[in-house]
């Protein structure tokens, strides 16, 4: 894809040259004092999302250790009403697990979004204002390599900073 467009960029405008640059989105994030902010929110939002769990898992755990330790003293009645609250218990906890998971990636947009808004519209504007042909996103799939004077990743940080003074 990333061909395509340089060959089609290369015809559409065969007097100017081609200029790209990279930008890492995960680390502009990070380094701006709302993204830091976000991050640490969600990264407390997970210890609560565990904390949740956690009396389950033991539980689980819990119930799994006494029928090993009891399987050979149950009846096999009482053994297979054990295994069928172990397997009861196993789905409650991953779908505790999946409504979490889908919680905490709804949080991760509520908090990050904005942010992703405001960077997206300074890449945006660094790209036509220095005449960028292309702006990839470092982590974008099929890009392995790229040099470090493409990188504009500390170029939008620091626009993103000056936008918040």
């Amino acid at each position: 894809a990333v061909a395509a467009l340089l060959v089609w960029g290369t015809a559409a405008s065969e007097d100017q040259g081609i200029k790209i640059g990279v930008v890492d989105l995960e680390q502009a994030i990070s380094s701006t004092e709302e993204g830091k902010a976000a991050r640490e929110e969600f990264a407390r939002k997970q210890r609560e999302a565990e904390a949740k769990v956690q009396p389950m898992l033991d539980r689980y755990r819990g119930l799994e250790e006494e029928l090993k330790t009891k399987k050979f003293v149950l009846s096999d009645d009482a053994l297979y009403q054990k295994q069928l609250d172990l397997a009861e218990m196993r789905n409650e906890i991953q779908s505790k697990g999946r409504e979490i998971e889908g919680q905490l990636q709804v949080d991760q947009k509520r908090l990050e979004g904005p942010l992703l808004v405001k960077l997206k519209d300074i890449i945006e504007d660094i790209g036509k204002s220095e005449g960028f042909t292309l702006i990839i996103h470092r982590a974008a799939p099929g890009i392995l390599y790229t040099r470090e004077n493409l990188d504009i990743t500390s170029q939008v940080i620091e626009r993103y900073n000056k936008k918040k003074s």
